[in-house]
Parts: structure tokens; C-alpha cells; sequence
């Protein structure tokens, strides 16, 4: 499975310093390359392919269907649209921490995932101990643009507390 990408999901990963934890484990991530140049080139993109995000373009047809895609749901913007039709392929899937984005994959049946989702596998991949996940959420949850549901971050913090 390759585990395609949002921005918001590497966000909140550099936040918690997981890039080295996320990119060290089994899991294959992914970003389409406009999102790679348009959102991560500039900010460090070369040090997290260096870790082992793969950056992959899109055939015609996945860019006509992002583009379609934009149009007709302004609020997603196109970097969200190139990964989305990047995760349609089989054995993909979407990995977001936006709500609308998240929304409009599950309507057209594209597996989707979101952050907690993911620290929730690597700890059971035994990438990373729950101690390590705790410091990282807190440091996420802390942030003032955190968008994570505070129920579900509060039931890991506590889980993940010793």
C-alpha cells in the first residue's frame, strides 16, 4: 500500500518531529509533484526525499480528473486534487487532516486516512513506542492551528501517557 499524502499530514508530522519515525518505517508515503513543488520544494522537500518521500507525476487522465475535480469543488485546491486522483490508483490511499478533502474521497470510495490514523500504525508496526507518540501528539495538539478532534487526541494521550 503507498500512502499518499496531504500537506496537513506532513505538517502535523514535522510538528511532532515524526519525519524520521514516519520515513524510517514500512510504510511507503507519497506526494503527487505538484503539491511536491508547489507546497514542499521550497520548505525542506529535499531533506524528506531524502528520508524517503516519494514524489511521483501523475498519467493525462489523473491530472484531467484533478482538474475536473477543482472546478466543480472550488474549496479543495488543486495540490488536494492531484493527490487525490494520485491515491484513486489501486493499492493507494489518502492520507489527509482536511475535513472536506477527507469527505469527498470517502464519496467516490477512495480509502482515506488521517494522522492519528497513522501514529496508531506506526506504533503497531513497532516503528515508534507509545512514550514517543505521546511527546509528539502533545507538541501536535499544542499548536493553535491543531484541527485534530480533541476527544480522539485526549483517548491517545492517555494511552500513550507511560
Amino acid at each position: 500500500m503507498i500512502f499518499v499524502a496531504d500537506s496537513s499530514v506532513l505538517i502535523d508530522l514535522e510538528r511532532g518531529d515524526l519525519f524520521e519515525v514516519a520515513f524510517g518505517s514500512s510504510l511507503d508515503l507519497a506526494v503527487p509533484d505538484l503539491l511536491y513543488e508547489r507546497e514542499l520544494a521550497a520548505g525542506g522537500g529535499d531533506s524528506l526525499r531524502t528520508l524517503g518521500l516519494q514524489v511521483v507525476a501523475l498519467e493525462p487522465e489523473e491530472v484531467e480528473f484533478a482538474q475536473i475535480t477543482q472546478r466543480q469543488h472550488p474549496k479543495l485546491s488543486l495540490p488536494d486534487c492531484f493527490a487525490l486522483a494520485y491515491a484513486r490508483r489501486p493499492e493507494h490511499a489518502l492520507l489527509t487532516g482536511d475535513a472536506e478533502l477527507r469527505s469527498f474521497a470517502e464519496s467516490i470510495k477512495i480509502r482515506c486516512h488521517g494522522l492519528l490514523w497513522l501514529l496508531d500504525c506506526l506504533i503497531g508496526i513497532g516503528a515508534a513506542v507509545p512514550g514517543t507518540m505521546h511527546v509528539a501528539l502533545e507538541k501536535i495538539a499544542q499548536h493553535p492551528r491543531c484541527r485534530l478532534p480533541k476527544q480522539e487526541v485526549r483517548k491517545r494521550l492517555e494511552a500513550w501517557k507511560n
